[in-house]
């Protein structure tokens, strides 16, 4: 396929601003919201958050080989996916006023519906984006403008929420989600899909990436590197809250982070191109550590340092957003699986991305409740909230820099 157009870049990739928009408030806003207003412990959201991800997680390679088998008709479980997000992320954010164990089926409810019909939707659109080229350098500009798009919804969501609450967000949610929907069926290029493979068996199918060491490779580079994202997403109201005593600031810092991200798009594709996607990658890993681990020193009050250090962690993110997809492309056209083949491999991603959102919930919400950590108790350096630092900006520097190593001796320089 010859260069896409910047319409047609668009008229694809604006999907993924209302698909942002559902993802910043379950993975950042969610486990303050059920703490604070329904009341639920944190060792109990931890636990709802990761029975509901483990179950996402096992769904996704059904849900990839079953968007497989529909032959690149990736519109239609697009248009599938639309009624179930607006229905589920509604509910989610307005539960009516229930008891403990009521509100608990309601949360894990609502939250599987989310669940459910973000991954069709995501599946589809980045097998979608996968099959549109092979070239690399598409292939960066093709993820990057899609991700550049998330982070303006990941704005909008911290802004409207911000400014005017959870009704305005659902607002905003629904009349994104017709709108870019619309245009994706409406105008976005259909790619081209070879002639179907011989059809495996369900459990077959969607252990076949695993057969390619290079996508065991990038597999588990995402892995260790989604779990040191993901925990400081999980965590960071409550270290703005009671860590920085800058709640009211949420928001703001958020928006720094992921502007800055959105702003760097273009300087992590042209640095794809002259080094590669698997290097670029690493040095984004390497710089988001060297900022991100001044976090644990700050206390109360520290609007101005956490700023640049949301700037500046920012920058990094865009590399965590843009390359790898584009990385997992390369990977799925070097096996010979280009053009139809795509929903198999990224239902197996984001298998890997909810599990890592399931370790980071699972795992370091309970661990800070039997560490002493309670959330509005406020304190600065008291109440917990020095575990509270410590898991919020050292662990996850120390993953990454790992996941840096992992991707630096993996068999990808190539990509």
């Amino acid at each position: 396929m010859s260069r896409l157009s910047l319409a047609k870049l668009l008229s694809y990739g604006l999907f993924g601003l209302p698909l942002a928009m559902v993802a910043l408030p379950i993975y950042v806003y969610l486990p303050q919201f059920y703490a604070e207003r329904a009341g639920l412990s944190l060792a109990l959201i931890g636990a709802v958050l990761l029975a509901a991800r483990v179950a996402a997680a096992f769904i996704d390679p059904l849900l990839g080989w079953w968007i497989e088998r529909g032959q690149g008709a990736y519109a239609r479980y697009v248009a599938l996916a639309l009624p179930l997000l607006l229905a589920g992320f509604v509910a989610l954010f307005h539960p009516p006023a229930l008891g403990s164990l009521a509100t608990m089926a309601w949360f894990l409810g609502t939250l599987m519906l989310v669940y459910l019909g973000f991954s069709i939707a995501t599946i589809a659109h980045q097998s979608w984006g996968a099959a549109l080229t092979q070239a690399p350098l598409e292939r960066a500009r093709v993820t990057g403008v899609r991700e550049a798009c998330g982070l303006a919804g990941v704005v909008l969501a911290a802004a409207v929420t911000g400014a005017a609450g959870y009704d305005a967000l659902s607002l905003a949610f629904g009349a994104t989600l017709a709108a870019g929907g619309a245009l994706l069926l409406a105008r976005s290029p259909r790619p081209v899909v070879k002639a179907a493979a011989e059809a495996l068996p369900g459990w077959r199918a969607m252990a076949a990436p695993f057969r390619e060491k290079p996508f065991r490779a990038l597999f588990a580079v995402l892995i260790v590197n989604g779990v040191a994202s993901s925990i400081p997403a999980t965590l960071f109201l409550f270290f703005a809250t009671d860590r920085l005593q800058l709640g009211a600031m949420s928001a703001l810092f958020l928006i720094i982070y992921f502007a800055a991200a959105a702003c760097s798009m273009p300087l992590w594709i042209a640095a794809s191109a002259r080094f590669g996607e698997a290097r670029a990658w690493a040095a984004g890993m390497l710089l988001a550590a060297a900022v991100f681990v001044w976090a644990f020193g700050l206390g109360a009050g520290a609007g101005i340092a956490f700023g640049v250090i949301c700037l500046l962690s920012g920058l990094a993110l865009g590399a965590d957003l843009a390359l790898p997809p584009a990385l997992l492309a390369g990977v799925i056209a070097g096996a010979g699986h280009a053009g139809g083949r795509e929903a198999a491999y990224f239902g197996v991603w984001n298998w890997g991305v909810q599990m890592t959102l399931a370790l980071a919930a699972g795992i370091a919400l309970p661990l800070l409740a039997w560490l002493g950590y309670v959330p509005g108790a406020g304190g600065g350096s008291g109440n917990g909230t020095a575990a509270l630092a410590a898991a919020y900006a050292l662990l996850p520097c120390a993953l990454k820099l790992l996941a840096a190593a992992m991707l630096w001796r993996a068999p990808l320089r190539h990509c």
